[in-house]
């Protein structure tokens, strides 16, 4: 019999081998087709026209990753199974496949406190099921419950396959070309000692590069001022129509949104009630844009609003602070806006958000990046780097936004 494998080509790593079996399986499954309806970056491309990608794209570019640390680090002699090769492909394949439309909003709003990971065991375990446990290795690995550590280091790790596909790809589509990592130099470099997965010394500026480069796309493309208060309007935009629903108001919302918006679920409803899976999975960035274009014209004026502005793109005005904003300007500007808009104090408040974003390089309490020397040591990157210390590496930077409608002079 002749291998058979699918290839696929992707932009931004060239040609991807699938081979044909259990992984092929998974890349057809209709769970891993949904996330060719849900874009990876968001709502970012208000900013960055080009960040259209999916996170079906992402899921193949870490598999493909992934498929060339297990070959760096057999080749160094690391001691993989084929099983345990195509356990760990497999995982990273579905390490997202929980993700709702607009990654994190939805875990803001309609599903409250249960978070993608949970979702993407629970996708996982009921694949299992289909395929008679044929992902019970990969599932272990991905709880970091298999023996070998070091693999579900590469689904989950400060360098994990998730992380160095990502930065690859969002840097590409969205043109930031200053996130652009050496992928394949840092997986070249790549070994395991003590069961712990560790970076040859050669590595070290392509790791320093990385970590700059990660700071880099948070805060200009991830948390970039514009994109955090265009999600602060869809955010706004679906509390206000969860509201509505509360007191009985008619909304127009595809099956599965109607409901999340008309049922109130907690953490222990989404986990012991099966309707609430199979709404979640019928989720996907079509069905809050379809609700928006329709709200727009809703006879509720904080929803009509907060939705032309997202579908005509007429954003929150943002201001960026390394203090917290006080209450007198909020108080301000909700008078503001309620004159503007005549509309309650009370329902003013749906036009001004004041989150805070905290972030750093490198947290070596998450899981150490170390750096192996030729005579077998090992040393922390905050050790090891020249350039960057571990004040610097591990420095939270702080910032507050206020996210509020524009105003009409």
């Amino acid at each position: 019999m002749s291998y058979e494998r699918k290839i696929i080509n992707d932009p931004v790593f060239g040609f991807i081998n699938i081979p044909k079996g259990l992984l092929y399986d998974i890349v057809r499954h209709p769970l891993l087709q949904r996330l060719t309806r849900i874009k990876q970056l968001g709502l970012s491309s208000v900013v960055y026209p080009g960040a259209q990608h999916t996170r079906f794209q992402h899921s193949l570019g870490a598999f493909y990753l992934m498929s060339e640390a297990i070959q760096q680090l057999t080749a160094k002699g690391n001691f993989i199974f084929d099983s345990e090769a195509e356990a760990v492909q497999a995982a990273i394949l579905m390490h997202d496949i929980g993700h709702g439309p607009f990654s994190h909003v939805l875990e803001d709003t309609i599903v409250k406190g249960v978070s993608h990971e949970d979702i993407s065991l629970m996708l996982m375990e009921r694949i299992n099921k289909e395929m008679n446990g044929q992902l019970t290795l990969a599932i272990q690995i991905f709880k970091d419950e298999y023996p070998k550590r070091f693999l579900h280091q590469l689904v989950s790790g400060q360098l994990d396959m998730d992380r160095l596909d990502y930065l690859r790809r969002d840097s590409f589509y969205t043109g930031v070309s200053e996130g652009n990592i050496g992928s394949a130099r840092i997986i070249k470099m790549l070994d395991v000692k003590d069961d712990h997965l560790v970076v040859e010394s050669k590595g070290i500026y392509s790791i320093e590069n990385f970590l700059t480069a990660r700071r880099l796309m948070y805060w200009q493309v991830y948390l970039h001022k514009t994109s955090v208060a265009y999600e602060k309007m869809l955010i706004s935009a679906l509390l206000r129509a969860k509201e509505l629903a509360s007191q009985g108001r008619d909304l127009f919302a595809s099956p599965a949104l109607k409901f999340f918006l008309y049922n109130n679920i907690s953490p222990e409803t989404f986990y012991n009630n099966p309707e609430c899976l199979e709404n979640f999975i019928q989720l996907d960035d079509n069905d809050i844009w379809t609700a928006l274009k329709v709200w727009s014209s809703h006879p509720d004026k904080v929803l009509s609003t907060l939705s032309t502005g997202m579908i005509n793109r007429n954003i929150f005005k943002v201001e960026i602070s390394t203090e917290p904003f006080g209450e007198e300007r909020k108080k301000e500007l909700i008078l503001q806006i309620s004159g503007q808009l005549d509309i309650p104090l009370s329902e003013a408040s749906y036009f001004i958000s004041t989150p805070s974003i905290e972030k750093n390089m490198y947290d070596a309490a998450d899981d150490s990046i170390d750096i192996l020397y030729n005579d077998g040591t090992t040393q922390n990157i905050a050790e090891a780097s020249d350039m960057l210390n571990i004040s610097l590496l591990s420095k939270k930077v702080k910032k507050y936004y206020l996210c509020y409608q524009r105003l009409h002079r």
